[in-house]
């Protein structure tokens, strides 16, 4: 029986950032369909919106999606704020040049969408500035000290603010997505990865704990269906 009390540090495949090929494309694939099922996409967007609520739309907004993966969350906001007349930048970086190609073949049709592969630990990413920096089931692959040193260091870069949208580790939410995945998905790293990512993933007090570390004191955590933490941190 998995030990739910702390974050396993075990290693994810999806970690590898060497992984290429049919295997890769066909996670990201099915990791599209996850989120749209099981209603994740809607916790960032909503998140968003709560964040841009009180910001004057008259400028151009860059946000900034960590982890993008096949890019489909920065394909939903282009079209959210398509039809609410919001203008928008959008970038999606991820460190896998491989994910990057997937990446902007998946969202062709949608060319204002700009994808960069960087590591958001290296010099060069700590130079960008953005309105807004999102991560979908992104943060969980960090440790805590990495998070915290991450998040103060946005404090710098980032003008409004940023989102977490990531899973609530559960035993409930482990199992669950352990038998769906085994039931139903084709790729052996979705198979792996994702019971594991629950495993990796937080608690509300672990949550607090790294943005009280960060010293962001600007913030909320919200529980959203179906066990995810919905973050969203004011900087200014």
């Amino acid at each position: 029986m998995p030990d739910f009390s702390i974050r396993s540090t075990a290693i994810e495949i999806m970690d590898d950032l060497d992984c290429s090929g049919e295997v890769v494309d066909q996670t990201l694939r099915e990791l599209e369909f996850i989120n749209a099922w099981l209603g994740g996409n809607h916790v960032t967007i909503d998140a968003l919106k709560k964040l841009l609520k009180n910001v004057r739309s008259t400028r151009q907004i860059v946000i900034a999606d960590l982890g993008c993966g096949g890019g489909d969350m920065l394909r939903l906001i282009h079209q959210w704020a398509r039809k609410n007349k919001v203008d928008v930048k959008l970038v999606g970086i991820d460190a896998n040049p491989n994910i990057i190609r997937f990446a902007r073949e998946n969202q062709k049709d949608f060319p204002e969408i700009g994808f960069l592969s960087m590591d958001i630990f290296s010099e060069e990413f700590r130079t960008m500035r953005f309105d807004v920096v999102i991560g979908t089931l992104f943060y969980h692959h960090f440790s805590n000290h990495q998070l915290s040193t991450f998040f103060s260091q946005l404090k710098k870069q980032v003008d409004v603010g940023f989102i977490i949208n990531d899973i609530h580790r559960h035993s409930l939410a482990y199992h669950s997505i352990r038998f769906l995945t085994q039931l139903f998905s084709k790729s052996a790293m979705v198979k792996y990865d994702a019971p594991l990512s629950v495993l990796r993933a937080f608690t509300k007090t672990e949550l607090t704990d790294i943005m009280r570390e960060a010293t962001i004191t600007d913030f909320v955590i919200y529980w959203k269906w179906a066990f995810r933490w919905q973050v969203i941190a004011k900087l200014h």
